[in-house]
């Protein structure tokens, strides 16, 4: 299975928000969505999301969402507004679990059966590397990892760049996927 973990700082933890983007950048929660899981007239079903959200009010959540499971689901933001703000406000949605965990009890539990590589532009270049169907690219939100947190994903996994550009976040899935895709 592909994973995708993406670390949000400021994403809002309950549904209570107006927006998106005023919800803690859930707005970036929303596209990278998109990329995971939307081909051209179909769905990734290879493919897990999961989301740690720092916000407020109840840090720290942590959503995984199953490509293998979801239905329902539009590419627009709007649909993702309406999703997220149901599985944050308990209402849930198929394909969607939500738990309270921390972002280093995400990574250690999928440690136990992925390779995990952490964006970083120094990182050696993803087209140099073998990666097998079991990985995990953990992300960062528009301010990247914190320190700390780098630091202890850093002694399960390795640093993979996708070069001297910074990306997006979403775009960043968006490579990803067409790089394996072609392997």
């Amino acid at each position: 299975m592909r994973n995708f973990l993406l670390y949000l700082r400021g994403g809002f933890t309950s549904g209570n928000f107006k927006n998106l983007r005023d919800a803690g950048r859930l707005d970036i929660v929303a596209h990278c969505l998109t990329s995971s899981f939307f081909l051209s007239h179909a769905l990734r079903r290879d493919v897990i999301f999961h989301i740690i959200l720092t916000g407020p009010p109840f840090p720290p959540k942590y959503i995984k969402v199953d490509g293998s499971k979801i239905h329902d689901v539009r590419c627009d933001e709007a649909t993702w507004e309406v999703i997220l703000r149901n599985v944050l406000s308990g209402k849930g949605h198929t394909g969607f679990e939500v738990f309270n965990k921390s972002f280093q009890e995400v990574v250690k539990e999928l440690g136990n059966d992925n390779e995990i590589y952490v964006l970083e532009e120094k990182g050696e270049n993803i087209n140099n590397l073998e990666i097998n169907n079991n990985c995990v690219f953990v992300i960062g939100d528009q301010v990247g990892l914190p320190k700390k947190d780098e630091g202890f994903v850093l002694r399960y996994g390795k640093k993979i760049s996708l070069g001297k550009k910074v990306y997006l976040a979403a775009d960043c899935i968006t490579i990803i996927n067409y790089t394996l895709d072609q392997k």
